[in-house]
This record gives C-alpha cells, structure tokens and sequence, in this order.
C-alpha cells in the first residue's frame, strides 16, 4: 500500500494546481503557491499549497499557518471529501487522475515555449523599472496610512503602471503600485511585493488600495525572506505586513525592521547570525497568532530571547490610524525592554 500511496502521490503533485482547482476552488494561485482559507475550502489565506518541486521542498506539500496542518495531496483529497480510509481517499484520486483534460487545468508547465519564467529575475527586472518613492502616490498612500515614508529607504519604489491580472482573465490591466523588494540576509533581492493603489485617492474602506480583487501580490522567493527597514544585529522586530512594520518605525525610527508579507511566511523566518533578541509583531488573527507562536518558538530554540509585541487592534497600523502615535509609542514602550525603549524610542509629542 506504501508503494501504491507514493506513485498517487507523485502523480498528484505533477498536477498540483489542477488538484487545487478542483478541491480548493475558493482558493487562487499565487507565485508558486495556491492559496485558501483551510482545507475545507474557505475563501482566505492562510493554506498554502506548494506547486513546484523547490529547494524549500516538494510539490504539493502543503501546511495551514492557522491550525499548523500539513501532509501531501493525497491528505488534501481525503480531507476536503470527508474520506476515512485510504482505500476511499485512493478511489478517489484515481478518479480525478482519470477525468478527461478537458474537466481539469493542465498541469504546470516550468516554462512557457521559449521563454523564461525565472520569478526572482522577473522581480528585479520590476524593481529596476520602478521609480524612487519620493514625490509619488506610494508615498502619499504610506502617509495616509499615518505613515512617515522612511528616509532614504532601498526597500520601497513605485511604479506608475504595474500590470495585475485577474484571476483566470486573458486581459492585464495597469494600476500604479507600491513595489517593495523582498531580499535575503546578504540584501539581494528574491522577490518583490507590489500593493496596487487607487489613483483617485484613499477612502477608509479599500485605504487607498485599488478597487481590484487582490490588491496585494508578491512573486520570487519569499520563504524566509522579507521586506527590511534598517541593517539588524543584535535586535529585530519582525511581523506580517509592510505597513504593521512601517507603523513602528514611524515611532521607532531606529528600530530595525523586517515585514515577512503573510503569516506563512513569518513562521519561516531567517535571522541573522548576531541576532539576540527578537521582537514579533502579532496580528490578532488565528493565523498571525499561530505564527508567532512558531516564530517565538524557533527563535528560543535558536537561544534567541523572543519577546511578543501585541496591538490593541487588529495590527499596530490599525492602532497608529486610530490612537495616533502618542498613544502608539506608550503602548510600545510597556513592552520594549527597558534597555531598549532607552536606544529605541524617540520622544514624539501629540
């Protein structure tokens, strides 16, 4: 039966996102990843499927950053079909391998016909073409974010004409972006992450987001990897979103920052060699919380002193739109420790 689970499954994996489409069709493929809520199919985030063989590991593996889950295909087929017993779970997977090509997506092809796909290339071929931030809507949008744009950062560009397409379209639109880059521990670049904005402005409901269906997309190698503000030693504050950790940075300015995109991707967080305490920034979500806790774990295992920093809100972005940075600054202050609220925190008045 081994034998026989280990050949459905690598015949499963060479067609992973065609398995996704049909048991995840709440959820959407992004860079090399489908993402969804959980593996009942509920519209979200925080399940990713991995649908290319990569160093990080095979395809179709995937881990629920919410509930820690994870297992293959095979798993992802009995679960979302309510199946108890492998003999069942393999039926099935039978049955879907044998449905016509035309009742499921092709499977993934590495490479267009003579062209390349390269992810990371294509990353720092848009953050080369992007534009510097000073003067442009992304710096407006960071600032009616509550945000003060850091200075001189290498981190944020814009872009005036960033193609999106929509899922499953044939047509690209052209939105104006704000593009981030994403880079390792020896700063090169691995990815970028592009937040598409409305040009006629911010409101609160989208807050300055464009009125498109995922405003927010990132491409390359992520894993491990973030957006960063500041050259981290000794000390990092480390969370999900850009503008969570531009929020304490507007207040802590010196405080070396790093934004990992998505509470899957903070779980894998790398840090570097020097590090000795670690700041998480948690977003009161299931899924932010969960993966603090397994980055807070990972770092006292490391014999790193981890050190969780909790918002009042959903997110210290939503404390700085709503408080303001007085109040934000006090509430960081309770829980820095006292040797770092003394090298970190700048005096700010109301």
């Amino acid at each position: 039966m081994a034998g026989d689970a280990s050949e459905l499954a690598r015949r499963l994996a060479r067609e992973a996102e065609a398995v996704c489409r049909h048991y995840l069709s709440n959820g959407r493929r992004e860079g090399r990843y489908w993402l969804v809520g959980d593996i009942n199919n509920t519209p979200g985030r925080s399940l990713f499927v991995r649908l290319h063989a990569s160093s990080k590991g095979p395809a179709g593996k995937w881990t629920d950053a919410a509930t820690g889950e994870h297992g293959d295909l095979l798993d992802l087929i009995g679960a979302t079909c309510v199946l108890r017993s492998f003999s069942e779970i393999a039926e099935e997977a039978r049955r879907f391998l044998k449905l016509p090509r035309w009742h499921r997506d092709p499977p993934i092809e590495p490479k267009a016909a003579g062209r390349s796909r390269d992810p990371i290339k294509a990353a720092r071929r848009l953050f080369a073409m992007s534009q510097p931030l000073t003067g442009t809507l992304g710096e407006t949008y960071l600032g009616n974010r509550g945000i003060d744009p850091p200075a001189n950062t290498l981190a944020l560009r814009f872009h005036p004409q960033c193609f999106y397409r929509p899922e499953d379209a044939t047509t690209v639109e052209t939105w104006p972006a704000l593009i981030a880059a994403v880079t390792n521990l020896d700063g090169r670049i691995t990815g970028v992450h592009r937040t598409w904005l409305d040009p006629d402005g911010f409101d609160d409901r989208g807050l300055g987001k464009a009125p498109i269906e995922t405003p927010r997309r990132a491409m390359g190698d992520l894993l491990g990897h973030a957006v960063r503000f500041g050259i981290a030693d000794d000390v990092l504050a480390a969370g999900e979103g850009i503008e969570t950790m531009l929020s304490l940075r507007t207040v802590l300015p010196s405080l070396p920052v790093a934004a990992a995109l998505s509470a899957n991707h903070l779980a894998t967080l790398l840090w570097p060699v020097t590090l000795r305490r670690l700041y998480v920034a948690v977003d009161a979500d299931t899924a932010g919380i969960n993966a603090a806790k397994a980055l807070t774990a990972q770092a006292l295992d490391a014999g790193i002193e981890a050190i969780a920093l909790s918002p009042r809100l959903g997110d210290f972005n939503d404390d700085l739109r709503a408080f303001g940075k007085a109040q934000l600054l006090d509430m960081l202050r309770q829980q820095l420790l006292p040797e770092d609220a003394a090298r970190f925190l700048d005096v700010i008045s109301a």
